[in-house]
């Protein structure tokens, strides 16, 4: 089972992430972890670092084409082999990747999930969307060491949230896939996105009382 986290720079991703693997790996249980992108195309690479840097492709259609090639790529060269060791957390997917292309180009973002969806082996089982609030976020980002990246700024980060929701709503119509939108603002949300999310990993099909599904 593959499974996607997505949402804002500082919604809790990561923490999650690590969570889930120090939680998978007490109990002897296998699971894996990848990124958003192969970086295993060097044309495509050049877009998507362009991208990630706020600078528009000459034609929107290029950014997404180079995601999908990248996306196809990790699906063969990364997942695959992850996926037949157990099940897979990937810290961003295409969710992301959509709302980064909308945003730095201006347009709707359906269009890019709907495309993006259409690399049916890297389509995760469940995307665990953080609806964490922006403000929050923003806040902790500022205690990173890091630089900060185009997706970081201020000014962008409630433009980005609506792209989330927005997103969310068009990967479930258009694969008819599960989006859990959930925040991580406290220990107890992370405990239980923890556990909710270790419950679906070992096969449970009930989603959380507390989950809002797109």
């Amino acid at each position: 089972m593959l499974v996607a986290l997505e949402g804002l720079p500082g919604a809790g991703k990561s923490t999650l992430r690590d969570r889930l693997l120090a939680d998978a790996r007490a109990r002897g249980i296998p699971l894996d972890h990848t990124g958003q992108f192969s970086w295993l195309s060097l044309a495509a690479t050049r877009t998507l670092v362009r991208l990630r840097a706020g600078v528009q492709a000459d034609d929107p259609k290029d950014a997404v084409e180079a995601a999908c090639r990248d996306l196809t790529l990790h699906a063969r060269f990364n997942l695959a082999p992850a996926l037949a060791r157990g099940p897979v957390i990937a810290d961003r997917l295409s969710l992301s990747t959509a709302c980064l292309i909308a945003l730095v180009h201006r347009r709707p973002v359906a269009e890019y999930v709907e495309r993006l969806a259409e690399q049916q082996q890297a389509r995760p089982q469940l995307t665990v969307l953080l609806t964490t609030d922006p403000d929050l976020c923003q806040a902790r980002l500022e205690g990173r060491q890091t630089a900060p990246r185009f997706t970081d700024r201020p000014e962008i980060a409630a433009p980005l949230a609506d792209l989330y929701r927005q997103a969310a709503t068009a990967w479930s119509r258009c694969t008819g896939l599960e989006v859990w939108q959930r925040p991580c603002t406290t220990k107890a949300d992370l405990d239980e996105l923890a556990t909710d999310c270790h419950t679906h990993l070992h096969g449970s099909t009930r989603p959380p009382t507390t989950t809002e599904t797109s």
